[in-house]
C-alpha cells in the first residue's frame, strides 16, 4: 500500500512549497490536496491517509479544528499543523492536540526532521 499525505492549506502556493519539500523527501509518497476541511475530510473517507499536514489559518474550521477531527478518525495518524503565526498560544494549542508546529515558510530541512520523527523507517534512501 502506498504513504498517503493529506495537504490542507488554502492557498495553492502553499500547497504548492509543502509539495516541493514531499517530492524531494519522499518522492514515492502519494499527496492528496484539499483546500479547506470540509474538502480534507471528504476525501480522507473515501480513501484513508497515513499523515496530515494542515494550515492554521483557513475558511471555516482551522487546521487546529481539523486535526481533532483527524485523530478521531485515527488516533496515532502524525500530523502537523504549519502556520506563519508563530505566537506561543498557536504553538502551544497546535501542541495540546497532539500536532508538531512547523513554521512558514516551511523549509525541507524542517519538513524532514518531522517526516523522520513521525515515520522513522520512511526514507526513500534506506531501502
Amino acid at each position: 500500500m502506498a504513504f498517503r499525505v493529506l495537504v490542507v492549506d488554502d492557498s495553492k502556493l502553499a500547497r504548492m512549497a509543502v509539495a516541493k519539500a514531499l517530492n524531494a523527501l519522499r518522492p514515492d509518497w502519494i499527496r492528496v490536496e484539499a483546500s479547506n476541511a470540509d474538502e480534507a475530510m471528504a476525501l480522507v473517507r473515501q480513501e484513508p491517509v497515513q499523515m496530515a499536514l494542515l494550515d492554521f489559518n483557513m475558511p471555516g474550521r482551522d487546521g487546529l479544528t481539523l486535526a481533532s477531527e483527524l485523530r478521531a478518525l485515527d488516533p496515532v495518524m502524525p500530523v502537523a499543523v504549519i502556520s506563519a503565526n508563530h505566537q506561543e498560544e498557536v504553538v502551544n494549542r497546535a501542541r495540546e492536540v497532539g500536532t508538531t508546529f512547523l513554521p512558514k515558510p516551511l523549509t525541507e530541512q524542517a519538513m524532514s526532521a518531522f517526516l523522520d520523527q513521525a515515520v522513522p523507517n520512511s526514507r526513500s534512501d534506506q531501502r
